[in-house]
């Protein structure tokens, strides 16, 4: 079996135990980001990750988890680095408008040189920090590994539109985050997740704000 091969089946099976559908050109486009992940990793550092396969759990498949739980609507990936989950997301749900915003640079490039190889027009980047950024509210925010729960809220509450959430990927249950936030903050679920090939607990914390 091919490298390639293998990464396919690793994308595909690991896809179908989180319920996530992708069709062919999803397949595609989501290997196709891989490989350009794997390629500029060797010069830019992107992620820690250095193992190819490694980055098809780690990355892909620990974005494509949260994709059930998506709204449908505009999406801001606050911190983005590599367009994670921003990019995935873009990919395999073409009813979401994303913006990938990061103060890193050459990550940001590197989602733009993504965009334009792979046609994906329903992204955009801003390179800056959320704090300073200003845009038409979202219907969700999400963030992985970006900050603590309180940091994030507190940085980016004025991003979020009346009626939306908040979505926190974190590895173990965060329970002193969560004893931290504002009383504003209403916790609407922190859901556990199990994705394939990554070892650890990882849960989603959904949040919304009080007005």
């Amino acid at each position: 079996m091919s490298q390639a091969d293998t990464y396919r089946n690793a994308l595909l099976a690991g896809a179908d135990q989180l319920a996530v559908q992708l069709d062919d050109h999803q397949t595609d486009q989501l290997l196709a980001y891989h490989a350009g992940l794997v390629k500029w990793n060797q010069a830019y550092n992107l992620t820690a990750v250095r193992d190819p396969l490694e980055m098809i759990s780690r990355h892909l498949l620990d974005s494509l988890a949260i994709v059930p739980f998506l709204p449908a609507g505009s999406l801001l990936d606050v911190g983005t680095g590599a367009g994670l989950p921003g990019v995935v997301v873009a990919m395999v749900r073409p009813d979401i408008e994303v913006t990938c915003l990061d103060s890193n640079g050459k990550k940001i490039r590197f989602i733009r040189q993504m965009i334009m190889e792979l046609g994906l027009k329903q992204v955009a980047t801003t390179q800056a920090r959320v704090e300073s950024f200003s845009a038409e509210p979202f219907n969700a925010i999400t963030s992985r590994a970006f900050a603590s729960l309180a940091d994030m809220v507190q940085w980016s509450r004025h991003l979020l539109a009346s009626d939306g959430q908040f979505l926190a990927m974190k590895g173990q249950y965060p329970e002193a985050e969560l004893a931290a936030l504002p009383a504003a903050v209403d916790v609407l679920a922190v859901q556990r997740l199990h994705v394939p090939g990554l070892p650890g607990e990882r849960h989603l914390v959904r949040l919304g704000w009080s007005q």
